[in-house]
């Protein structure tokens, strides 16, 4: 009898996939788009790029930009009460609506 692996893209198949129109890189408005401490991001796991995922338990969480680091930026999210930071690259999350929303209203 084989042990059945626990990878750490298992049970991703669905969750990682692309529709056929999202195939292919992003667009330039996503990789261009300036992120500051501070910014609220969904995360949004893009399996193109799969050295700088996050684990898939964070797909479709919304955290808090704390920082930098190289290129990757450091991001807080809550798991239940508790705290995690993921570090990840801008392929990965997207501004959310509620930052746009308030910097609209502020105008």
């Amino acid at each position: 009898m084989v042990r059945r692996t626990h990878g750490y893209r298992y049970k991703c198949r669905k969750l990682l996939k692309k529709s056929p129109r999202e195939r292919g890189r992003p667009g330039l408005s996503r990789l261009l788009h300036e992120y500051k401490v501070g910014d609220v991001v969904h995360i949004d796991i893009d399996p193109t790029f799969i050295r700088t995922a996050p684990h898939r338990r964070y797909q479709g969480k919304t955290g808090v930009i704390i920082g930098r680091r190289g290129r990757a930026y450091l991001i807080e999210v809550y798991l239940g009460n508790k705290r995690k930071i993921l570090i990840t690259t801008p392929e990965h999350f997207k501004p959310a609506r509620i930052e746009t929303a308030k910097t609209q209203s502020s105008s």
